[in-house]
């Protein structure tokens, strides 16, 4: 039998006597059978205790709720808007146990993720479609930011994870890699370049290569000294405090070209083509990782980084 104890009661204005939640469901039970005995089978009941708690439930109101003839029982005028406001207060009752329940599972609640990346393509893209097709509840935040900025969102508690190019840790937080993309360059149409299926470093070192300061332009200024590392094969540089989309204006206005990742291209530019970097016989790539605080108690937070686990799991080292 169910133990009336564990399912709460709220007062009733005015009267000392409480109202038990589980008497208000074998109230409503009965009137939708007609019977005290049918709903007490339906609910694994004595029909003795069901009949008790209803009476109770009649008492502690000071409103009889049913007649009770020899066929079973049927609400009186009173008591039809007293189980229509019973119905009501079980349903938001219900309503509010199961979103308790899926809130501490973590497929309810908040989350807010910073990143720096584009959403117009791309694995970020690709995974928050997931999240909202397996989390339907849960409300994802996004807030779109540079790389200190988004360290200080997560030390500050704005922030449950950051997702950024390259995979030095952010401080006071935890890493982990995730995917990677495909380095690109935006070269105007009818550049000497377009005309190519792919494009090595050692193509770029008559070029201007415009790169913002902002991310990922510090890592992608990094991996082109890297590459180029004779000054002789090097191209000239030129780094601009602006978004992606001001520097692709640039671009298109003959001021040079430019480095971007694979998620950043799914926008179509007029007047732009798009080339993949390659190197040797591979395409050169950048890399992704996330961040957050392992004091973060976010239930949210558990189940997106369950999902990122399942999406880019970490390779097996050889043995």
């Amino acid at each position: 039998m169910l133990d009336e104890r564990r399912n709460g009661d709220f007062s009733t204005p005015g009267r000392s006597s409480p109202i038990v939640l589980q008497h208000l469901r074998y109230a409503v039970s009965a009137a939708e059978h007609g019977s005290f005995r049918r709903a007490a089978e339906a609910l694994l009941l004595r029909q003795s205790t069901l009949s008790r708690c209803v009476r109770q439930l009649e008492e502690s109101t000071g409103l009889i709720v049913f007649e009770r003839f020899s066929g079973g029982v049927r609400p009186t005028q009173a008591g039809q808007e007293f189980l229509r406001n019973a119905r009501s207060i079980l349903e938001q009752v219900d309503a509010l146990a199961a979103t308790a329940h899926s809130t501490g599972r973590g497929e309810a609640g908040r989350l807010a993720i910073g990143f720096y990346t584009s959403l117009s393509a791309g694995n970020l893209r690709a995974t928050l479609t997931d999240v909202a097709q397996r989390f339907p509840q849960l409300e994802i935040e996004l807030t779109e930011s540079s790389r200190k900025r988004l360290a200080t969102a997560l030390r500050n508690g704005g922030v449950d994870i950051a997702i950024v190019p390259g995979a030095a840790p952010l401080p006071e937080s935890t890493v982990l890699a995730l995917w990677s993309e495909r380095i690109l360059v935006a070269i105007p149409e009818g550049h000497t370049l377009a005309d190519r299926q792919a494009v090595y470093w050692i193509d770029l070192k008559n070029e201007t290569v415009l790169l913002s300061r902002r991310d990922p332009g510090p890592e992608l200024h990094d991996l082109l000294i890297a590459k180029t590392a004779s000054p002789g094969d090097r191209p000239k540089i030129v780094r601009h405090d602006v978004s992606r989309g001001s520097l692709m204006s640039l671009v298109g206005a003959g001021f040079g070209i430019t480095l971007l990742t694979e998620a950043s291209a799914g926008a179509i530019i007029t007047g732009l083509v798009y080339r993949e970097v390659r190197d040797g016989a591979e395409p050169a790539r950048i890399g992704y990782s996330a961040h957050w605080r392992e004091d973060n108690q976010n239930p949210a937070l558990t189940s997106f980084l369950k999902v990122l686990g399942e999406r880019y799991p970490l390779p097996i080292a050889d043995v």
